[in-house]
């Protein structure tokens, strides 16, 4: 599965399609992303891949951008063992513009979610 559309319910909470919840049941990292959508990460992809990425010179602009993109903000969350739901933090959704209807993309080994 590479793409699915949701709508949040009343305690801003997503539920993950029963296909993906074996890849996330580790836990998910939520972010902002390089534009306006966030980035929802696999615990798992976030410790093997963000974070090495995230390592460099402490004098390297780019790492310290990356750095501020990828941690403002960050949160982590299991899925609800019943539903599969995470809950996304408000200040998430009202900096990527997302109301109710979510769209989530696979990119690679994460998805980008952004407003329908």
């Amino acid at each position: 599965m590479d793409y699915f559309e949701r709508k949040l319910d009343d305690k801003r909470r997503l539920t993950i399609p029963t296909e993906l919840r074996n890849e996330l049941s580790s836990g998910v990292v939520l972010t902002r992303g390089f534009g306006k959508y966030l980035h929802l990460y696999s615990v798992q992809v976030w410790n093997e891949q963000v974070e090495p990425a995230l390592t460099g010179s402490i004098l390297d602009q780019a790492v310290a951008d990356l750095n501020v993109t990828f941690r403002m903000g960050k949160t982590q969350a299991e899925l609800d063992e019943k539903q599969g739901r995470v809950t996304i933090e408000q200040h998430l959704l009202d900096w990527a513009g997302i109301d109710r209807d979510i769209v989530a993309v696979r990119a690679g080994s994460y998805w980008r979610l952004s407003a329908a």
